[in-house]
């Protein structure tokens, strides 16, 4: 059987035209034009003698192949990226802060970390998990280099707005939509006050003149997940982070939700050499999640 060595530019270009919902958009953010995207697309399947995009409508979408191609092309991109960085960044030693909002705690801190310690073994990293309020205080007194939280951007200078994620209802995986009307109030699963999403849930039910009470408070997003799965009552969160005993609602069940920023605030508008790596490996974790 003939070898196949995939040519790694290609493989970037398939990966980012995926991220960025266009490959126009991807021939501009690697700098080529759509023709020669076009060419390297068709090149990858000559490789594979096998389709990896079919059209949809006005665009393209992935096929089998290409959903399996994709999760490979990232890891080697990944693997490729880092070893470069290990090399180019050999001489990088000190110590970085960073803290990320509980949504992204769990799982993409892993990852951050994971990669940031295999290309920089000389730096030694103290990661901080915590709500908005929290990680902007510590980014003001200094005590954090770099911080991931909801968009309050206003409360800090140095901060990199990413994007946004909707806001959702979720409930219980195995838990019907609590029973509500005037005389039964909806149950909420909160995080304690202040907290953004818990204000836009109460807004949107009283917009929407839907009685609730507050049935289960908690100061950690763990403790949320926990409270929802046994099915106590409903949350408003986003996806990130969404464990497997929880579920998103349909849109239509209940008053529809804003969407949320969310920015990489930094300690101040020079990071050095460390803090500044960790940042780009920050940015390409958070990237997929944000679309």
């Amino acid at each position: 059987m003939r070898k196949i060595t995939f040519d790694l530019d290609v493989l970037r270009t398939f990966a980012a035209g995926i991220e960025l919902g266009s490959f126009a958009k991807a021939a501009d953010r690697l700098g080529r034009s759509t023709s020669a995207v076009s060419a390297q697309l068709k090149k990858l399947e000559e490789q594979l003698d096998v389709p990896v995009l079919r059209k949809a409508g006005r665009g393209m979408e992935l096929t089998a192949a290409g959903e399996t191609l994709l999760a490979y092309a990232r890891r080697l991109l990944e693997l490729n990226d880092e070893a470069v960085a290990a090399l180019r960044g050999a001489e990088l030693a000190g110590g970085v802060r960073l803290g990320m909002q509980q949504d992204f705690g769990e799982h993409l801190l892993t990852e951050v970390l994971g990669r940031f310690a295999r290309a920089h073994a000389q730096v030694s990293i103290e990661a901080r998990v915590g709500r908005n309020a929290q990680l902007i205080d510590q980014i003001g007194a200094g005590q954090l280099d770099l911080a991931l939280a909801w968009d309050r951007t206003g409360d800090w200078p140095y901060a990199h707005r990413l994007g946004q994620l909707p806001m959702r209802w979720l409930a219980g995986a195995h838990a019907a939509l609590p029973a509500h009307d005037h005389n039964t109030p909806l149950p909420l699963v909160m995080l304690d006050a202040p907290c953004l999403m818990r204000s836009a849930a109460i807004d949107a039910l009283d917009r929407a003149g839907i009685a609730w009470r507050v049935v289960f408070t908690s100061t950690s997003l763990s403790g949320i997940w926990a409270a929802v799965a046994a099915g106590l009552g409903v949350t408003v969160r986003t996806s990130v982070g969404m464990p497997a005993g929880v579920r998103l609602l349909e849109a239509s069940a209940l008053p529809p939700l804003p969407h949320i920023g969310l920015s990489l605030l930094q300690s101040e508008a020079q990071l050095n050499p460390v803090a500044q790596r960790l940042r780009e490996i920050v940015l390409e974790a958070v990237a997929p999640a944000l679309g």
